[in-house]
């Protein structure tokens, strides 16, 4: 059964996106099927997001489809097959076609356009319409495409692919991260002492390579062959460099880390590029490897590793010096800012240092406070659900989209309610400031709170919480920050969110506000929530 279910998801979502002739690219992350997509005005945004197993669309680089964490591993690789198939069965030279008919089953009011009356038969309304979900997913998107139109800048589009490095790492981080977890309990309680070392090694063997990996995928990344960006990350992690001096010390195995493996592999692939043009094409198979390796790996020994070393180990000791001394203040901007750095694309830029800190620590000790913000988005949509009780199509909208956001996955809840109404974001920020200013604090007091894996937030992050301190303390701290974020966050929004305006234009069930009497033409929608009024929603902003 369950296979079924991510068979009929997968086929859902394939003709609701072009075909498989529109498709440039599959992937998925922790949370969403990532799509490159040919021709954009072939993807049918409302019908996708009516499928039930769909959490909400966002427009990034990529067309993201969030199905949430656990789901989309599972559906990615049956929409993969349905593409494959789709691909081997169509001939080659038969042109796509312009649109795709949706079936009975996908077929929305929503996603179908809606026709435009003439001026003499549609009177003109004498109340604001109620705004409905479907208008503030429809702001929130537009909202979503201006601000990629203002991300696309050189240094946000080269720290999304630094990004694009480490997040195919995160499965096996979490994996890792969590057997660390329970190697510790068990170390701690004195059970099953032959099984210990073990789950050791289950736990630290990747940790001990992921340079390899982070070198590969650079190369990968920036347009070289992946296995020589691996070669020359293979040279940071080798036994043998304790052998090598450089600036007068001795080098130690894995000294400067991913920071040292990612500088490494972007300059072999820029040596690999100057190679390919160069050298002679009868010779290129045997020296352009050879030079890329050499030359690279040279450049890492006497370099790279010395530089990257002394960087990653000032990224160690400014997060804890940052904590230790200001921790409650540099929680308050960390998990108020957090929200706002998503939108600009600049979170990315904190992935290579959660690596680095769960390298040289075990844990990141700024992935706890950041995930504060999540916990504010969360008692927020609760408030506007208690504050627009008549307003049945938002509510719904929220109320499917919280057992998501409870579990960090918060796009639904963020482009589909607290952006698109704009106060609700910042009365959400709030709630992460407060939420993160309570666990610095106790970083400030000593107890530390880490995660030994990126990616999962919310409840999620509980069983990968590791501290400096018993297990119990730690996973107390987060929990209270948890609640203090969501506790911020709904009253912020509950008494301060929603104006007396807003909540007048918003507070009424568009199911169920009177319509204009159709004419013959012009038969009334019959599906609840499928009118939304012309224009931008009063009281939202402009777009």
């Amino acid at each position: 059964m369950p296979e079924d279910k991510n068979c009929a998801t997968a086929a859902a979502i394939l003709p609701l996106v072009g075909g498989a002739g529109n498709l440039i690219s599959i992937a998925h992350c922790m949370t969403r099927l990532r799509l490159g997509i040919q021709d954009r005005s072939l993807v049918q945004d409302e019908a996708l997001k009516a499928l039930p197993a769909v959490m909400g669309v966002v427009e990034d680089d990529t067309y993201q489809i969030v199905l949430g964490p656990g789901t989309v591993a599972r559906v990615t690789p049956e929409f993969e097959r349905l593409v494959a198939e789709s691909r081997a069965m169509a001939p080659a030279t038969e042109p796509e076609p312009t649109s795709l008919p949706l079936t009975s089953e996908t077929t929305t009011p929503e996603s179908a356009p809606a026709p435009t009356p003439p001026a003499t038969t549609q009177p003109p309304p004498t109340s604001p319409a109620t705004p409905t979900a479907e208008e503030l997913a429809a702001h929130g998107a537009a909202l979503k495409a201006r601000q990629k139109s203002r991300n696309a800048t050189p240094v946000k589009l080269f720290l999304r692919r630094i990004a694009n490095i480490f997040v195919p790492l995160i499965p096996a981080l979490i994996g890792c991260g969590i057997i660390a977890g329970i190697n510790g309990l068990l170390t701690n309680l004195g059970w099953l002492p032959s099984v210990v070392p073990a789950l050791a090694a289950m736990a630290s063997g990747f940790m001990s390579l992921i340079a390899v990996f982070v070198g590969y995928n650079t190369a990968k990344e920036f347009g070289g062959t992946p296995i020589l960006g691996g070669a020359v990350a293979a040279v940071i992690v080798f036994p043998g460099v304790t052998h090598i001096t450089a600036f007068g010390q001795h080098l130690s195995p894995g000294q400067g880390g991913v920071l040292g493996a990612l500088a490494a592999a972007l300059l072999a692939v820029q040596v690999e590029k100057w190679c390919r043009k160069a050298v002679p094409e009868a010779l290129d198979v045997l020296l352009t490897p050879t030079l890329t390796v050499l030359v690279t790996g040279l450049v890492t020994l006497f370099g790279l590793m010395f530089v990257a070393g002394e960087a990653a180990t000032a990224i160690g000791t400014g997060a804890n010096w940052l904590l230790a001394h200001g921790g409650a203040f540099a929680g308050l901007i960390l998990g108020g800012l957090f929200l706002p750095l998503v939108m600009l694309g600049l979170h990315q830029a904190l992935i290579p240092l959660h690596t680095t800190l769960i390298e040289q620590q075990g844990y990141t000790v700024l992935l706890p406070i950041l995930a504060m913000a999540g916990a504010g988005q969360v008692g927020a949509a609760i408030a506007v659900y208690l504050r627009l009780p008549r307003n049945r199509s938002i509510r719904r909208t929220i109320k499917s989209a919280l057992p998501a956001g409870f579990l960090g996955v918060g796009e639904p809840l963020i482009y589909g309610v607290s952006l698109p109404l704009g106060r609700p974001f910042i009365t959400a920020c709030l709630g992460g400031a407060c939420g993160g200013a309570f666990v610095g604090f106790f970083n400030q007091l000593g107890d530390a709170v880490g995660s030994t894996a990126i990616g999962p937030s919310g409840w999620a992050l509980f069983p990968l919480v590791k501290g400096n301190h018993t297990l119990a303390t730690t996973l107390t701290v987060y929990a209270l920050g948890l609640a203090v974020g969501y506790l911020t966050g709904f009253l912020a929004t509950y008494f301060f969110g929603l104006s007396k305006q807003m909540r007048a234009e918003l507070n009424a069930d568009p199911d169920s506000a009177p319509t204009p009497t159709p004419t013959a033409a012009e038969p009334a929608p019959t599906t609840a929530g499928s009118a939304t009024a012309p224009g931008t929603p009063a009281g939202l902003g402009a777009p």
